[in-house]
């Protein structure tokens, strides 16, 4: 009787531990759960805000200016002298980038909720992929930039004189989320009819504004190291045509549908990654070349 009394009282225990173990859990989930709600609308709001304040410089700007071009595109074509430009950032843009000089540009894409500032930090290139635009911890984060991508600075107008040249593939990457912020919307493309519906894609520089156009959409992954395979990722400037092709070969083959678009050596491209579940260190990829 005694050893019966002994079990059960232990069972009763174990029980015990189980529950407040249990009841800890939930507690914990439920913190984490009510920290990513938080976050979510921390972040959603703040964008809106921004796209509001940029829209309101982007009208004041063209009310000012009467339709005439910036300034660093105002030099006369007959006395064109790269010494004479010196590059100037867009009216819409100017007070983003005092508010934060970390912002290299703007991703549009029509009917998404993609309409974000894409961010830099050479220093440490995740680090806005875990903190708001105001550096503030938020588990959205905000779209990036890779830092071996330069977004250039001037217009292709007068060949970036007095600025730099972009990459010749500009990589962002954004996380996938479950509420509808950042690149939530990107996986969308694995689906033609959606692909050809939201095939121009609208990434401005903070000195021009630049249009692209769908040309791969596929599923990747990041690879080990030692492991062997295409690495869309590591991808940023052609030094050869043979090493232009080599990409280009690889981004039409892996796309799951045809987009109709061809590129040559010399074309610029705009990459879109962010995580995706088919596998480990999953990948989904767009990729879009520049029309304009």
């Amino acid at each position: 009787m005694r050893d019966r009394s002994k079990k059960k009282k232990t069972s009763q225990i174990i029980a015990d531990i189980l529950t407040v173990v249990s009841i800890v859990c939930l507690a914990g989930g439920g913190l984490i759960l009510a920290k990513h709600r938080y976050d979510a609308y921390v972040s959603s709001n703040q964008n809106a805000a921004l796209r509001a304040m940029v829209s309101a410089s982007q009208r004041q700007a063209m009310q000012a200016k009467g339709g005439d071009k910036d300034a660093a595109a105002s030099v006369s074509e007959d006395t064109f002298d790269p010494e004479d430009i010196v590059p100037v950032i867009l009216p819409e843009y100017e007070t983003l980038y005092e508010m934060n000089n970390d912002v290299v540009g703007w991703l549009h894409i029509d009917d998404t909720v993609i309409d974000y500032p894409v961010l830099q930090t050479p220093g440490d290139e995740e680090f806005y992929l875990h903190h708001d635009f105001y550096g503030k911890k938020n588990a959205n984060g905000c779209l990036i930039m890779d830092t071996d991508s330069r977004a250039g600075k001037g217009t292709a107008e007068y060949s970036y004189a007095g600025g730099e040249k972009p990459s010749g593939n500009i990589i962002i990457h954004g996380h996938h989320l479950i509420v509808k912020e950042m690149f939530a919307d990107l996986e969308k493309y694995d689906n033609k009819e959606y692909g050809e519906a939201h095939s121009r894609i609208c990434f401005d520089s903070l000195y021009e504004k630049r249009e692209y156009e769908l040309i791969s959409a596929f599923y990747s992954k990041v690879l080990n190291k030692g492991q062997t395979g295409f690495r869309y990722y590591a991808f940023f400037n052609a030094d050869s045509e043979q090493e232009f092709n080599e990409f280009y070969k690889n981004i039409k083959e892996l796309s799951i549908y045809d987009t109709g678009v061809t590129a040559e050596y010399g074309d610029e491209f705009l990459t879109l990654s962010t995580c995706a579940y088919h596998t480990n260190n999953g990948r989904f990829v767009v990729i879009a070349k520049r029309v304009k």
